[in-house]
């Protein structure tokens, strides 16, 4: 009788087990960065997100760095694509009001006129290559209605990228109450650079527009170093800052290193010091495959002795710093075995993480699965 109810009792479901560790850390040794001597500074790099700070985290004024949240606001709320002009935005009486005071404070200025027509594109480029202060006011009445509304959506957008220690004051950068950190920076110019139209401006070496004519970009070390933006910001007797992307080949891929210092002496310092990073982080970072098509991540394995490795079916290239930890996870299925599972059935994923990087790996069985056969059906234990 008790081998009869053995017998009949239901096959047990079999679940995955990880054949691969749970963590593991990133071989060799993390490089010794020349971090600067005075201020704060923060680097990173596409897919790893923050790599490393140094100096005093509290806030400080983030000067003309704050007009690439004013870009950001602007393009989320009329979009442009590349090649894209955009809408027009005519020069009123109070864009000029704002271009004389700021004339006449020494403010980083673009010359306008009344009835003059820039397209957002132009605006853009006036905001981000010269650095004109006044074009910020301008752009920020254009889309909000006002500077204070503009204000408030630039800290919303803040928010939402979680830069907790980040406030703006205003649109161009020139209240000392518009704070930020690097790291906070680091991150707003990460979300800024996937923005096309932006990363293209940020870019440009110079630009020509209808009342200015031509006006160059304030970063002049633009093109070195694989740089290819992002923004500086001076002038606020707070020291000088500079949030810089460069992009790097790294055994065959191109990745974007990010950084951002502040507080350094003089802008060229900045300049100095942003370029002596790069060259280290470029020889620190590396591409690797984690894992390989076939490679065996799990195994699936019955208590009656059937057993079937579970094998990634494509190849994972992810951006590697020394010491940083990848995590895997496995993501498969407890498979029911009252009939035969057989090989190359698709069987969940597993899951890696890197830094910022995340990626998902489709796991198929190698072998058949077999129920089990009338004697260990029979004979069974009550564990199983």
């Amino acid at each position: 009788m008790a081998g009869t109810i053995n017998y009949l009792r239901p096959i047990p479901d079999v679940a995955a087990t990880t054949s691969s560790p749970v963590q593991s850390t990133i071989p060799g040794t993390p490089p010794s960065l020349p971090w600067p001597g005075v201020g704060s500074a923060a680097v990173g790099a596409s897919g790893l997100g923050l790599i490393a700070t140094s100096g005093d985290a509290s806030p400080v004024p983030a000067a003309s760095i704050a007009k690439v949240m004013t870009a950001m606001v602007v393009l989320a709320d009329k979009a442009l694509v590349r090649g894209d002009s955009g809408p027009t935005l005519v020069i009123t009486d109070q864009d000029v009001a704002t271009y004389k005071a700021d004339v006449a404070d020494q403010q980083s200025v673009v010359p306008v006129v009344v009835g003059e027509q820039l397209s957002e594109f132009q605006a853009l480029e006036a905001l981000l290559v010269p650095s004109g202060n006044n074009i910020a006011e301008t752009l920020a009445r254009w889309d909000a209605g006002s500077v204070t509304a503009f204000v408030a959506k630039m800290n919303q957008r803040a928010a939402a990228l979680h830069l907790t220690h980040t406030v703006f004051a205003d649109p161009a950068g020139v209240s000392i109450q518009t704070v930020s950190t690097p790291t906070d920076l680091l991150a707003m110019g990460m979300a800024a650079m996937q923005q096309e139209v932006l990363a293209q401006i940020v870019n440009l070496p110079q630009t020509t527009l209808p009342v200015a004519g031509t006006l160059y970009n304030v970063n002049s070390v633009l093109g070195q170093s694989g740089i290819v933006g992002i923004k500086t910001g001076s002038g606020l007797n707070f020291g000088a800052n500079f949030l810089f992307a460069a992009t790097a080949t790294v055994d065959g891929a191109v990745v974007t290193l990010y950084g951002c210092v502040m507080g350094q002496p003089t802008l060229d310092a900045a300049f100095h010091e942003a370029e002596a990073l790069l060259a280290v982080m470029k020889g620190a970072l590396t591409v690797h495959q984690v894992i390989k098509r076939n490679d065996v991540v799990g195994i699936y394995e019955t208590p009656w002795g059937s057993r079937s490795d579970l094998v990634a079916t494509d190849d994972v290239a992810l951006v590697e710093w020394p010491g940083m930890i990848l995590r895997q996870r496995l993501d498969a299925p407890t498979l029911p075995i009252d009939r035969p599972v057989a090989g190359r059935t698709p069987a969940g994923n597993v899951h890696l993480v890197l830094g910022d990087q995340q990626a998902d790996v489709h796991l198929i069985t190698t072998a058949t699965l077999d129920p089990p056969g009338f004697s260990w059906r029979l004979l069974r234990i009550n564990l199983f």
